[in-house]
């Protein structure tokens, strides 16, 4: 693809075989800082995932001829996997001395990294857990801002926190696809506000039939492939679905 977009027949998310399963496979990595006495509040770490994957794609080393440009198109040009690791002393010290960004929420932080080939994960990285991070909200979310974007998480499938934090960066980056040079601007000005939200089941299903960019997972881990997990609300885009 000459374009970081594609058109809706050819979404990167969606089970069905395409063109993009001929071509070599990348997963984008990002690591949470588990520590065991502090882990964060789970909306919080999807939330601080799903920046940290909008810092990545609007870096000046993304775009262009910069120095991960290629790795994030060959990625872009295949599946679009993201999976999410977790690290602790050293280990996370390791990770912090990789090439990467560090993405600090509330309290959570996200380290992501280029893409790398599907079996080609740096050692440092590969030896991180991936199953079996659980966290949750101490309390319930407070409303989310309905002037921000707003990721909306299905009521309906359940995953593991490190897999919604790879369905929030995908519905981020589905929305970052859809956006205008200018809007994207303005959200990165803004230092990608947003906020990450479980629907209703009424509001799901309303979401899910309006036009806004929706993540439909392909199936790798955890859930059935097709399975709807994401609504990407932008304002911007909500603004263009409803006229």
């Amino acid at each position: 693809m000459s374009s970081d977009r594609a058109s809706a027949g050819d979404s990167p998310f969606r089970s069905e075989v395409s063109a993009r399963d001929a071509a070599p496979q990348f997963v984008l990595p990002l690591v949470l800082h588990l520590e065991k006495a502090a882990p964060p509040a789970r909306t919080d770490a999807l939330e601080t995932a799903a920046r940290a994957v909008l810092v990545l794609l609007s870096d000046e080393r993304a775009a262009g001829d910069g120095e991960w440009a290629q790795a994030v198109r060959d990625w872009q040009d295949a599946r679009i996997r993201k999976v999410v690791r977790r690290a602790r002393g050293a280990e996370w010290r390791r990770a912090e001395a990789l090439p990467g960004i560090t993405v600090t929420g509330k309290a959570a932080e996200v380290r992501v990294f280029p893409p790398v080939p599907l079996d080609g994960w740096p050692k440092e990285l590969a030896k991180l857990q991936v199953s079996g991070t659980e966290l949750d909200d101490p309390e319930a979310p407070a409303k989310p801002d309905p002037d921000a974007p707003v990721l909306w998480m299905s009521p309906e499938v359940e995953m593991s926190a490190g897999k919604a934090m790879a369905q929030a960066g995908h519905g981020a980056q589905l929305a970052w696809w859809e956006l205008t040079d200018d809007e994207r601007s303005a959200w990165r000005e803004a230092g990608f506000a947003l906020s990450v939200r479980t629907a209703e089941p009424a509001r799901w299903r309303e979401l899910t039939a309006s036009g806004l960019p929706l993540v439909r997972d392909a199936g790798f881990t955890e859930i059935a492939p097709g399975s709807c997990t994401v609504v990407a609300d932008h304002p911007a885009l909500r603004a263009r679905s409803t006229r």
